[in-house]
This record gives C-alpha cells, sequence and structure tokens, in this order.
C-alpha cells in the first residue's frame, strides 16, 4: 500500500464518536437546501460576469473615491449564499473531473485577498453571510466556531468528493496552499491550547474540532503527497504543538482502537514530528526492555535460581581481533535478548559500559561491516551511498547482523554513520511490520527510475536516454531482455523474464524493459541479502511505532539530522578544564562559527563519528570541549566514543583555526573514499 493510499484510507474515518455522527448528521440536515448533496438536478444558478479585472478596478476606484457602494454591493451579493457563490467563481459545464475544479481560482485570490482591505462593515457582512450558510443563526459566533463548522462540513464529505478535493488542492499556488495548511495547524494547537481559557467553548463541547481539522489537513497532506514535487516539505506538515501532550495516551488509544472511530493523532502520523514518533518508540522500547527483564527475572525467581543482574541486560562481550565475528555469534546466541538494554564489554580490557564503550562498538562494526575490501557493500562513489553486494552465498546473517545492529541503534538512541539510499529505508517499511510468515516476501518496494537515480545516477541516466529515443531502438540499442553482472569478478546473465535472451528491446517494449531492469537491480539481484537485513532490523525494532514513520523519518533515527546548527551547539556545550569566557574557547567559536558548511560537516564528524544530529538536536550530543596540557604544537584530538574534543590552549585564532582545519580535515572517514 502506497503513503497516499495509507492517507487516502485514513481519510474516511468516522467522527470522534456515535454521538458526535448524530449531531454531525443534524448539522448537515439543517443545511439551506441548496447546499445539500446531491444538488437539485437543475439548480437555477444565476448568472454574475464580473471578471478579475472589472473587479480590481472596481477596488482602485473605491479606494481613490472613498465610495464603497458598488464594492459593498458585491460582496453582499456574492456571500449571501453558496449558490451565489458557485456563480461568482465557477464556470459554466460541467466540471467531473481531477485536472480542473471548473472555480476561476485567480478571481478568488483578488476576492479574498481585496476583502481584508475593506472598510470593517464590509467584512462584517461577508462573515454574516457565510454564518447563516454554515449556521443558519447569528449569535455573535467567534471565527473559529465558523471555521470549525466549515471543516465539519469538508470532513463529512464522502470519499469520492475527497478524491477530487485532492486533485484540485494541489493545483493551488505554494503561497497558497501553504497558507492554509498553516491555518489549520494555528487552529488545532489553538484548541489544545487556547490563550485565553475563555476564549473557546469548552472542548467537552466541540470535541469534534481537532478530529474534523486533522482530516481536512490530511486532505492537503494527500495533495502534497501526490504532486511531483511536493507542494512543501513533508516536516512543514509537524505540529509541534503535539510535542507536549501526552502522546504515548494518543499511541495506546491508536494501539486499541486502530483506525476505529476513537480519534488519535497516531492515525494521522504526518502531523507528528520526529522527535514525538522517536520518543513514541523508545517509550515502547523501554517498555519492551522492562518487559523482557522481568520475564527473565520471574522464570529465575519461579525456578529459586540465584539472580543475576545480568539478566536485565543484553550483555555483548567481544574481542577487538574478532569483532566482527564475536558480534555475530554473541547476536545470534542472545537473540531472545535483544530487546534489553545494550551492554558492551571488550574482553581483555577494564571498563564499566556507561554508553562509550557501546557506541565505540558500533563504530568499529560499521566500519568494518562498510569497508569496500569487506565485501558486503559496494560504496557508489558517484551517488556517495552504499549498496547491497549481489554476490550469493549460502549464509546471509552477517546481512542480519548489519540488520540488527541498525535496529539496536534505533533502540538504544545512538546515531550510526551509515550511508544508505533513501530507497533502502523504502524497502525497510516494506511491510513495516515483519509478516509472521517467515516465506512472506519483504522489502520489495516498488523501484522507478528515480529510486534508481538515487544509488547509480550514470546507469539511470543511461536507461533514461533509452526511454527518450528517437531512433531505432532495436537496431542502435541491440539489447535484449537480458543483463549482465559482475559478481565476485565473475560475469553473469540473468533474464529479466522467460526467454529474455531471446526478445529484442523496442521502441514499443523499452518502458517493460527499464522497469523491469530497475527492479531486477533494486529488489531481485539482492533479495535474500535484504530479506535477512530486513529480518535482523525487526527483529529487534518489532514495534507498531514503525508504522507511523516515513521512509525519511527512518533514516533521519537510523543516522541522525543533517541539518547543522552551530549557535545551537555552542549553547548546549559542555566544559572541562575550560569555561565559556576562555579566550581559546573563544577563539574556538568564531572559527567554528565561520567554518563553510563542509567544514562544520567535518568538524561534527571528527568530535562524534557522524556528520549528523540527532533527531533531539545539537542539545543530544552531549558535546563537550576539554582541555589538554600538552604544547600547542599538538593537533586538538577527539573521543568520538563520548562527543568530546580536546584542544591545547591555543594562543591565537589563527594557530586554531590553522591546527584544527589540518585535524578535521584529515580525520578518516567510514569506508568513504
Amino acid at each position: 500500500m502506497t503513503y497516499f493510499e495509507q492517507q487516502r484510507d485514513l481519510l474516511k474515518l468516522p467522527p470522534i464518536c456515535s454521538d458526535v455522527r448524530q449531531k454531525q448528521r443534524l448539522s448537515i440536515d439543517t443545511l439551506p437546501p441548496e447546499v445539500k448533496a446531491p444538488f437539485p438536478s437543475d439548480p437555477i444558478i444565476p448568472l454574475r460576469t464580473k471578471t478579475t479585472k472589472e473587479f480590481q478596478e472596481d477596488m482602485d476606484r473605491a479606494v481613490h473615491s472613498g465610495d464603497w457602494r458598488e464594492v459593498r454591493e458585491f460582496y453582499l451579493t456574492t456571500f449571501d449564499s453558496f449558490i451565489e457563490i458557485n456563480a461568482a467563481f465557477k464556470a459554466n459545464g460541467s466540471f467531473n473531473t481531477i485536472d480542473d475544479s471548473g472555480v476561476n481560482a485567480k478571481f478568488v485570490n483578488a476576492v479574498y485577498d481585496a476583502l481584508l482591505s475593506t472598510p470593517q462593515d464590509i467584512q462584517k457582512s461577508v462573515l454574516k453571510g457565510i454564518i447563516n450558510s454554515l449556521l443558519r443563526e447569528w449569535k455573535g459566533t467567534s471565527t473559529y466556531v465558523i471555521y470549525a463548522h466549515l471543516l465539519r462540513q469538508i470532513a463529512a464529505l464522502s470519499e469520492a468528493d475527497h478524491h477530487f478535493l485532492v486533485h484540485w488542492l494541489k493545483k493551488l499556488s505554494a503561497r497558497r496552499f501553504r497558507q492554509l495548511v498553516e491555518r489549520l495547524l494555528q487552529f488545532i494547537s489553538t484548541r489544545l491550547f487556547p490563550a485565553e481559557p475563555d476564549e473557546l467553548p469548552p472542548l467537552a463541547k466541540c470535541s469534534w474540532w481537532i478530529p474534523s481539522a486533522t482530516k481536512v489537513l490530511g486532505l492537503f497532506n494527500a495533495a502534497n503527497s501526490v504532486s511531483s514535487p511536493p507542494i512543501m516539505p513533508f516536516t512543514d506538515f509537524y505540529n509541534i504543538t503535539l510535542e507536549h501532550i501526552d502522546f504515548m495516551e494518543e499511541y495506546r488509544t491508536w494501539q486499541n482502537y486502530g483506525n476505529s472511530n476513537r480519534f488519535s493523532f497516531c492515525q494521522f502520523p504526518f502531523i507528528l514530528s520526529t522527535v514525538v514518533k522517536k520518543a513514541i518508540i523508545q517509550k515502547d522500547s523501554e517498555q519492551q526492555m522492562i518487559s523482557q527483564a522481568r520475564q527473565s527475572l520471574v522464570s529465575k525467581v519461579s525456578r529459586r535460581q540465584r539472580v543475576d543482574m545480568n539478566l536485565l541486560f543484553l550483555n555483548i562481550k567481544v574481542r577487538r581481533a574478532q569483532l566482527l565475528s564475536d558480534s555475530l555469534d554473541e547476536l545470534m546466541r542472545k537473540r531472545c535478548d535483544l530487546k534489553k538494554k545494550l551492554r558492551v564489554t571488550f574482553v581483555g580490557e577494564a571498563g564499566l559500559d556507561m554508553g562509550g564503550l557501546t557506541k565505540e562498538w558500533f563504530l568499529l562494526l560499521v566500519r568494518q561491516i562498510f569497508h569496500t575490501d569487506y565485501g558486503m557493500f559496494t560504496y557508489m562513489k558517484d551517488s556517495r551511498c552504499h549498496w547491497f553486494s549481489s554476490w550469493k552465498c549460502d549464509n546471509y546473517s552477517e546481512f542480519q547482523l548489519v540488520g540488527t545492529l541498525m535496529g539496536l541503534a534505533v533502540y538504544n538512541s545512538i546515531a550510526l554513520d551509515i550511508h544508505f539510499p533513501l530507497y533502502c529505508y523504502r524497502k525497510l517499511l516494506t511491510p513495516p511490520t515483519a509478516p509472521c510468515d517467515q516465506n512472506a516476501l519483504v522489502g520489495m518496494a516498488t523501484a522507478t527510475l528515480d529510486d534508481l537515480q538515487q544509488i547509480m545516477p550514470e546507469l539511470a541516466h543511461g536507461l533514461g536516454e533509452l526511454l527518450n529515443y528517437d531512433g531505432n531502438v532495436e537496431e542502435d540499442f541491440y539489447l535484449t531482455f537480458q543483463v549482465f553482472q559482475e559478481e565476485m569478478g565473475v560475469v553473469k546473465s540473468y533474464n529479466l523474464k522467460p526467454g529474455g535472451d531471446k526478445i529484442p528491446v523496442t521502441k514499443q517494449n523499452r518502458k517493460e524493459y527499464v522497469q523491469l531492469y530497475v527492479d531486477f537491480l533494486l529488489n531481485k539481484s539482492i533479495y535474500k541479502q535484504f530479506a535477512a537485513f530486513y529480518h535482523g532490523f525487526h527483529s529487534v525494532c518489532a514495534s507498531d511505532a514503525l508504522m507511523l514513520l516515513r521512509p525519511e523519518e527512518v533514516e533521519m533515527l537510523v543516522c541522525g539530522s543533517p541539518e547543522l546548527d552551530m549557535s545551537a551547539l555552542q549553547k548546549a556545550a559542555q566544559y572541562e578544564g575550560y569555561n565559556k569566557t576562555d579566550s581559546t574557547v573563544r577563539c574556538f567559536w568564531d572559527v567554528v562559527l565561520a567554518f563553510p558548511l563542509e567544514l562544520q560537516k567535518k568538524l561534527l564528524h571528527f568530535a562524534t563519528g557522524s556528520d549528523r544530529v540527532p533527531v533531539g538536536g545539537m542539545a543530544d550530543l552531549n558535546f563537550k570541549i576539554a582541555k589538554i596540557e600538552v604544547s600547542t604544537d599538538w593537533l586538538p584530538i577527539s573521543h568520538t566514543c563520548f562527543n568530546q574534543i580536546c584542544l591545547p590552549p591555543y594562543r591565537t585564532r589563527k594557530e586554531l583555526k590553522h591546527k584544527l582545519t589540518i585535524a578535521i580535515s584529515n580525520a578518516e572517514g567510514f569506508g568513504l573514499e
């Protein structure tokens, strides 16, 4: 099921409860006859011929002369009823197509924008007309109440009407689209946390406000999702106000009732920020960890065995010299303990794991696994990402280890320096929860040429040229439905369809060829590798919360955010041996804040092992600047396990900049060339 299909299904949600459904039905029934659906077969639509140009000329005359009579008459007539609104703004003819709503959007925008420049009495008259159309009564109702009833009517439209509306909304200008989205988000925030307690009706009396607004916002999100490119970033649909509600209660409601008649924001995950989703996953993980530990303790006690506190942890003991094989053995042997708190010990080394050893274990494993010499993953230089090697073997347990490692990182809130394309995370969510049937297909996400572009841009460009070629495809390209792939130095051939080696690629079948080739490269040729990787990840992250996530959000949870804010890092920084007023520290921040983005990324990588930021922002890094009493000839050093950078007491800004630039520019990356 595609993301848009999921959102479309969510839009079918009934009202919050049965009594609201009854009230909603009564509300619609009390509307004037002309707004009931279906409309009468032959409604009498008055003829209105005013154009955008004529209206703007009327406005200009009114502004200069102060005579608003003509403009007032237009507004009073237009907003007297929905029939009049249709007459003014809807073109003649039937518009039952997703391509054209038949609304003169330019005229609507002009009339709407101009309203703010009209005298107060005109604005009040328009407002009264809208109230009469929606509520059939005027009792000094606030604009919030009017807006809420409008949203309710939109939310109550049929699925077919919503389908049309989604496609019409995406034709709005980006500015107007954003305005409407921001207004809906503000409405939800204000209803949740009103500035004045008496500003709005009691929440118990208008419990349908937030579900209606969220459902309408879902229409805008769906319109944004089917637009290419999207009208606005998906992150702009986040409502950060929801970070201050009891989101675990929302999550439990969603778990218990699903997409039923019990409203939960989790039914509309696009509105929840990654911070909220991360917190839900963490708390869900903690509950699973506690449950696992409790079961182990109860089992021991029931058998009257001595209780070992190590039962509460996933204890990983590894030798540095055999890091990969030991880690694989430990995780396979203790796969029933994966949901306990992770604790790592390096054999023969003293030290209690307070988080630093765990992070070092992750960093060292990632470095070894993704090294090009190891062969599990291929580093794509053009796209600067890793992809699964297609070589075949009898045991894919090491791919399962990588998946488990990624799952443990999410589970234990550790960002990894992994460079997978976005398509990989889409595959991880296909499906978002692992099927019970071990033979069920997993990771087979629909693959497009755009997805291949993320990984193999040169090949994607070549296939694009094949699709657009005007000459004789069969004679000039001389291709068949057979492709060749190098595996461990041996070139092997594969048929994209039965008898493919004997089927020439022509102008008529080239689209099928490209689709099959892309699917082969991104799905079928690496199926066993990715299936092991998928099951490894989901063996740890088997949570309903994954269904709330987009692929981009999974990537952020695994790797952190690419958005750097060095000023925020400065505010959150801690110091050891220095204080923030020392000249060396002041020089450090002067230099770092003036660095170009590329050097800032290198600094972050140098200090933390990754050039990305945790989902919670720079404050979650616990970044520390420590003083080392050595000669200023020394370069800065770092302890990536503790997100710490150590600075000699450099005396000048120039000296610090020179030494710091050398240090961060020569730090080795993980598997990158």
